[in-house]
C-alpha cells in the first residue's frame, strides 16, 4: 500500500526500511526492530510492515529456541515404510531443517513447497486438535520432482513427546510467518 500524500519539495519523503517504498512521516513513523535484516536498532518502517515485523519479533522472542534445539521423530522419507529415529532442528543460520540419526540430511528451508500439521482428535469439552506430527514436500538437490517427508513424535517417554509438539507448533508458527512474510 502506498501512501496518499502528495510529494512535492516541501513533504519529507521516507522509505520504509523493510519494503523499500516511500511515504510521508505520518505512514511512515514506527520505529520496529528488523532482525531478520540485520538491523540492531529499530527502523522506521509503513504500517502494513511494522505489522509483519512485530509478528516476527515476537517469533523470534519466543519461539526460535524451541526450533535450534530439536525434538525427535519418526522420520519418514517418501514411501519407505521404516521410519528412522532422528532428531530434527533448525541450523544456527535459519537456513537448514537437519535431521540426525542413523543418516543425517540437511533441507534448504527456500526449497519447501508445502507443509501440513498432522492432528489427532478433539479435546473433550472442545479446544484444539493435537499435533502428533508434519508432512512437507520439497525439492531435493538432484531429484526429480518433490520429496515427501514426514515427523511424527514418538510414543515414548511424556517429556519427549511434549518437547516434539512445542517443537511442532513452533514450526506451524514460522511456517506461517514465512508464508506472511513472503507475500510482501
Amino acid at each position: 500500500m502506498q501512501c496518499d500524500a502528495k510529494f512535492d519539495f516541501l513533504t519529507r519523503k521516507h522509505h520504509c526500511r523493510r519494503c523499500g517504498k516511500c511515504f510521508c512521516d505520518k505512514c511512515c513513523g514506527q520505529k520496529v526492530p528488523l532482525r531478520r535484516m540485520c538491523f540492531v536498532d529499530p527502523v522506521r518502517q509503513c504500517a502494513e510492515c511494522a505489522l509483519v515485523s512485530h509478528k516476527e519479533a515476537e517469533f523470534y522472542d519466543k519461539q526460535l529456541k524451541v526450533l535450534l534445539s530439536g525434538a525427535t521423530f519418526l522420520v519418514t522419507f517418501g514411501n519407505s515404510e521404516k521410519p528412522e529415529t532422528m532428531v530434527c532442528r533448525l541450523s544456527n543460520n535459519q537456513r537448514y531443517l537437519l535431521l540426525d540419526g542413523d543418516s543425517r540430511h540437511e533441507i534448504d528451508i527456500a526449497h519447501i513447497s508445502t507443509v501440513q500439521i498432522l492432528t489427532e482428535g478433539f479435546p473433550p469439552g472442545g479446544g484444539n486438535a493435537r499435533a502428533t506430527g508434519m508432512s512437507l514436500r520439497f525439492a531435493a538437490p538432484g531429484a526429480e520432482g518433490l520429496t515427501q517427508l514426514k515427523l511424527t513424535a514418538g510414543e515414548d517417554a511424556h517429556a519427549s513427546r511434549r518437547q516434539s509438539t512445542a517443537w511442532l507448533a513452533a514450526m506451524h508458527k514460522a511456517t506461517k510467518l514465512l508464508y506472511e512474510s513472503r507475500d510482501q
